[in-house]
């Protein structure tokens, strides 16, 4: 079962118009793969995978050729994808040869992570790629796919005839997340236990920066627990009996593998704002969850008020990033508590809003805020997340 990406007519788009380097990353088991193979195939396009060392090999030799030889060698393709580019730590001086060569083929890199090790190989390119990220499946991706759902109908339309389905689908969703295989696998559970272990970690602890591997899997449960929480980088290093700058390192390392990411507090300077705090969300539920081995489908689950948060905002974070982080998230909070889940600023958009499961009543931090900036908070319950997601 395929589903359909948002980004994927931006990539074709991006192919056909662009003469530079694409850079399609995210992380491990998105669905990168999948969704340039069809382009490979439906083109005159040539394939290589950097986890496969006959590949590698190939593509060092070519190398060794003028670029003009080295193309006509692989049957003068119109597309040459390279998949795990991370794992050839020359692949961006030999893209830039290519490119800079102008060969006519149109080159993709496509890379399971944004650490040290691509950021490396790829630094050859810089002002010569364009990048795209693929997140895990956004909850309206699965929603589209549904076959009771078709795109006439609106999202009004949707909650007045599909309530119960979309409630259902949203749960599961929040619980496993949004890895494509969570969809068609029989034992999510399991496929989500082995990816969080066997290949989610993998490109942490490949790079050699971490030295404790013990001491990043208690961070990660650490925060798993605390999502949404106020980040205490002393009361973490506490915790784990670890330096400080250890701790500030190994969330550095966790948000540029795309298992966290971190929203800042929104202020303008007021003596009685908070705004220097951050918040750890985790760009999949179903990571979260595995991490915590807690995979209750209960809507009264002890953790539902802070899951149906990091889900909503993690929504909200992923569309952001896949279309070019055009606008900033925020949380808002001032010295007496009062509180803001998530505000929005984009180039002319400034909105407000209180993420609640079920309850749908203004909080005394969305009266402060409006009063503050003259902006309404609206309040975003699980019957009306469609809105915003």
């Amino acid at each position: 079962m395929y589903i359909d990406r948002e980004i994927q007519r931006e990539l074709a788009k991006l192919l056909k118009d662009s003469k530079n380097v694409t850079l399609l990353l995210g992380a491990r088991q998105v669905g990168k793969t999948t969704m340039i193979e069809p382009l490979v195939r439906n083109s005159k396009g040539v394939y290589f995978n950097c986890d496969v060392e006959t590949d590698k090999a190939r593509i060092l030799s070519l190398s060794s050729l003028a670029s003009p030889e080295a193309m006509q060698l692989i049957g003068a393709p119109d597309l040459l994808v390279i998949d795990e580019a991370q794992n050839l730590p020359e692949i961006g001086r030999i893209a830039k040869g290519w490119y800079d060569s102008r060969v006519s083929t149109k080159i993709v890199l496509l890379g399971s992570s944004s650490l040290d090790l691509l950021d490396r190989a790829t630094e050859p390119l810089t002002g010569r790629n364009e990048k795209i990220f693929l997140t895990p499946l956004l909850f309206k991706e699965l929603l589209r796919s549904q076959s009771w759902n078709t795109p006439e109908l609106s999202n009004k339309q949707l909650k007045e005839y599909f309530s119960d389905q979309i409630q259902v689908l949203m749960m599961q969703h929040m619980v496993f997340g949004g890895y494509p295989e969570t969809i068609t696998t029989s034992d999510k559970e399991r496929y989500l236990i082995n990816l969080t272990s066997d290949y989610i970690l993998r490109d942490i602890l490949q790079n050699g920066l971490v030295k404790s591997p013990e001491s990043i899997r208690r961070l990660l449960l650490l925060l798993a627990h605390q999502t949404g929480s106020k980040v205490n980088i002393s009361e973490l290093a506490s915790t784990l009996q670890i330096a400080r700058p250890t701790v500030e390192n190994y969330l550095d390392l966790l948000e540029r593998s795309y298992i966290i990411f971190r929203i800042r507090a929104f202020s303008t300077n007021l003596r009685n704002e908070i705004g220097k705090d951050s918040k750890i969300y985790f760009w999949d539920t179903g990571i979260r969850n595995a991490l915590l081995q807690e995979f209750s489908m209960s809507p009264v689950r002890s953790d539902i008020g802070l899951l149906y948060e990091n889900w909503a905002i993690s929504e909200v974070a992923k569309r952001n990033l896949m279309h070019g982080n055009r606008k900033t998230l925020y949380f808002w909070r001032k010295k007496d508590g009062s509180e803001v889940d998530l505000v929005i600023k984009g180039t002319d958009t400034f909105k407000a809003y209180e993420l609640k499961w079920s309850k749908n009543k203004s909080t005394k931090g969305a009266k402060s805020f409006t009063n503050t900036y003259k902006i309404p908070v609206e309040i975003v319950t699980r019957y009306n997340v469609l809105d915003i997601i």
